[in-house]
Order: structure tokens, then C-alpha cells, then sequence
């Protein structure tokens, strides 16, 4: 099993070594502007310098020594991973309860679902101006539009999981003597969860993506005010390694997402401890 993640993982990293390689080749042949497309040298120095601490400036140090670093790549990093959750948890804690109640009660689902359908095909960016309206600036902006991306995805997936369940459970749930209440809980609930579970990782997905948007519009730190910042001063390595650093923080969220699924529903993939 090792030996076959191990060799997963090399394959995967193929395409992204290669287009490295074809980036740093572009760059040091000069066939593009430095200050439009910078060498991945440069972007490894500056998101280096973007993630330590502060240092002393010393003039005679050699490369990315002798830059005074700032650390904000923690900071920031810690501002969005806040955001994301506070904003993730009351949008899914909001949409969890509704979805059970619309996918398990057919009066429930005819009252919410016009609604629903009106507002779902909304983007999240389409509130900004007026959740500035609302809430003003600072984090309220930003987590009400947290929440209201991952709102959705959770609600959809979980109305599908329960409505999707096995009409054969259900019968032979009734069959037993199971109440409604035991027949949610011990069936219908069980069978939504891997829907419930692929709603939480598109959620959070969405969540991830709407922070750097909020960001640059609603806050004064985070990954996506950094990147805002940098375009203003024509930093294009900085803009990079901050895409870079929403992109490993996305992959790590992910990776934790798929164990965590892997590990809730070894019963129903059949997969092994």
C-alpha cells in the first residue's frame, strides 16, 4: 500500500516538475519580461522571504540572506484558515439542519425549494456590495460571504443524500417496526452521509475560494489582500508565491478532507482499517 502511494505521488509529480522546468528555461533565455512573468528561482526567494520571520537587514549577506523577511506569510495564512472556518461552520451548521428537514419532509422541501432555487444560482461575489452595506468592513463582510458560499454546496448534497436513499432500507426499515424517528437516524441519515460528506468538501472548497475574493475587497490582511497589494506595486514574484501559498493550503485541505472521508465511511466503500 505504501509502495503504491509512494509511486502515486512520483507520478503526480511529473507534470508539475516539467512545467517548472519550462518556466525557469523560459525565464532565463529571456523570452519573457521578469517583471511580468518572473523565473521560479525568484518566486522561491520571495515566498521565502514572504514566510520567516523578521530578520536584521544585512547588506552583506548573498541572495535572499540579505533581504529584511517579514513573516507575513504566517499571519496572513492564519487570517484566511479563520475566516474559511468561522465562515464554513455557520454556513454548513445553517445548512445541514434545513437540507435533513427539506430531504426527509416533502412539505418542507415545497416550502424552502422555490426560495432555494431563486437564490442558489447567485455568486457569492454578487453580495460584496452589499454585505460592505450590512456588516461595513473588517471580518463580518468577509464570513457572511464565507458562510454563504459554503451554504449551498452542504444544503444541495444533503436534500440529494436523503432523498436518495434506497427505497428497499426504507421498506424493510418499516417491515421492522422501525419508527420515523429510529428510521432517520439508524437509516436514512447513515445512507446521506457520503453526500453530506462531498457537500462539506465542495464547501470548503467554495469557502476557500470566496476568502481571497472577500479579502480583497472587505479586509486589511489575509492571503488575498497581500495579492491585492502586490499588484499595486507591480510585484508579480509576490503575487505568485501568494497564489502559490493558497494552493498548497487548498492541496493540504483536500488531502485532509479525502482521509477523513476515507476514514467515516470505510463501511461503505469497503475500505480496510
Amino acid at each position: 500500500m505504501a509502495k503504491t502511494n509512494w509511486r502515486e505521488i512520483g507520478v503526480g509529480l511529473i507534470v508539475p516538475v516539467v512545467v517548472v522546468a519550462a518556466w525557469q528555461a523560459v525565464a532565463m533565455l529571456g523570452w519573457v519580461n521578469p517583471q511580468v512573468l518572473p523565473s521560479p528561482l525568484a518566486v522561491v526567494e520571495k515566498w521565502i522571504a514572504y514566510l520567516l520571520p523578521m530578520q536584521p537587514y544585512d547588506p552583506a549577506a548573498g541572495s535572499w540572506l540579505a533581504w529584511a523577511v517579514s513573516g507575513e506569510l504566517i499571519i496572513d495564512s492564519i487570517g484566511s484558515l479563520y475566516r474559511v472556518v468561522v465562515g464554513f461552520a455557520i454556513g454548513a451548521g445553517l445548512a445541514l439542519p434545513l437540507g435533513l428537514a427539506m430531504g426527509a419532509k416533502p412539505a418542507v422541501y415545497a416550502w424552502f425549494n422555490p426560495l432555494v432555487q431563486l437564490l442558489r444560482p447567485i455568486p457569492p461575489i454578487a453580495y460584496i456590495p452589499l454585505s460592505i452595506l450590512w456588516f461595513g468592513l473588517g471580518n463580518p463582510p468577509a464570513i457572511f460571504l464565507i458562510a454563504l458560499g459554503a451554504f449551498f454546496p452542504v444544503l444541495m448534497n444533503t436534500i440529494a443524500g436523503v432523498r436518495q436513499v434506497d427505497g428497499i432500507y426504507l421498506r424493510a426499515a418499516r417491515n421492522l417496526g422501525a419508527s420515523g424517528s429510529t428510521m432517520f437516524i439508524r437509516v436514512i441519515l447513515p445512507a446521506a452521509v457520503p453526500y453530506i460528506l462531498s457537500g462539506v468538501r465542495i464547501g470548503i472548497g467554495t469557502a476557500f475560494i470566496v476568502v481571497i475574493v472577500s479579502e480583497m475587497i472587505a479586509v486589511n490582511n489575509g492571503l488575498g489582500f497581500r495579492i491585492l497589494e502586490a499588484r499595486e506595486y507591480f510585484w508579480s514574484d509576490k503575487i505568485i508565491a501568494g497564489m502559490i501559498s493558497i494552493g498548497l493550503i487548498g492541496l493540504a485541505i483536500d488531502i485532509g478532507m479525502n482521509r477523513l472521508n476515507n476514514h467515516l465511511l470505510r463501511w461503505h466503500r469497503g475500505l480496510e482499517h
